[in-house]
């Protein structure tokens, strides 16, 4: 469960400045990248208040423990000064669409695989929260098509800090090479509508429990 709210997140903890001096690119669909788009105080603040995350795949903040200073960062993110500020650069009209967080904490090696995001999501913003990268899998790469991971016009290694957003569309393919291990990231998302929060949210439930369950027949299987 996630600390209360209650509290002003400070701004300083995103570089808005920067994302509005970086020009939007166009081609092959609507994207920018923006390096040091969280300052110092802000990668302090996820850095020390990560959540545990010891499995691969997405989990909703809700369903994550973490302390204050990464809720100031969430706030930060979802707060309306960020909202305006991605309406503005992608010229869309995001006024009551609902947000989505989502955190990962480790990299599996069917991960990466080349898709477009669900038709439910308008714009996707990823954070990177590593210290610096040197593999050569787990670098996001913004794809011309569906087939050839090295056919890029970007790729983003997922260095702490780091920004990439884009604007969800039929051709917005992305993908890396494989990569297994730490590889931490926040996932914010404008969506359609409430319901598509709530759908999420109860599908990764259901999949914790289905896991806890097949988790808890293995050791009782075992024990015979």
């Amino acid at each position: 469960m996630s600390p209360a709210k209650g509290h002003k997140p400070s701004m300083a903890l995103l570089d808005l400045d920067l994302l509005a001096a970086t020009p939007l690119a166009r081609q092959p669909f609507d994207h920018l990248i923006v390096p040091g788009f969280l300052t110092p105080e802000g990668i302090e603040a996820v850095d020390r208040s990560f959540p545990q995350i010891d499995a691969p795949g997405s989990f909703p903040t809700q369903t994550l423990d973490y302390g204050l200073a990464f809720q100031e960062v969430l706030d930060a993110l979802q707060g309306s000064e960020m909202t305006a500020a991605m309406a503005e650069k992608f010229e869309i009209d995001l006024s009551g669409r609902p947000t989505m967080v989502t955190v990962r904490g480790r990299c599996q090696a069917k991960d990466g695989r080349i898709h477009t995001d669900s038709t439910t999501k308008i714009i996707t913003v990823l954070i990177y929260m590593n210290d610096g990268w040197e593999a050569d899998g787990g670098r996001l790469r913004l794809l011309n098509g569906p087939d050839d991971l090295d056919d890029m016009v970007a790729e983003v290694p997922p260095q702490a800090g780091t920004l990439l957003a884009f604007r969800r569309s039929e051709n917005s393919w992305h993908g890396h090479k494989p990569f297994v291990g730490r590889r931490r990231s926040l996932q914010l998302n404008w969506v359609t509508d409430a319901g598509v929060v709530r759908h999420e949210l109860a599908r990764h439930r259901m999949s914790a429990r289905i896991k806890s369950v097949t988790r808890l027949l293995g050791l009782s299987r075992n024990e015979h």
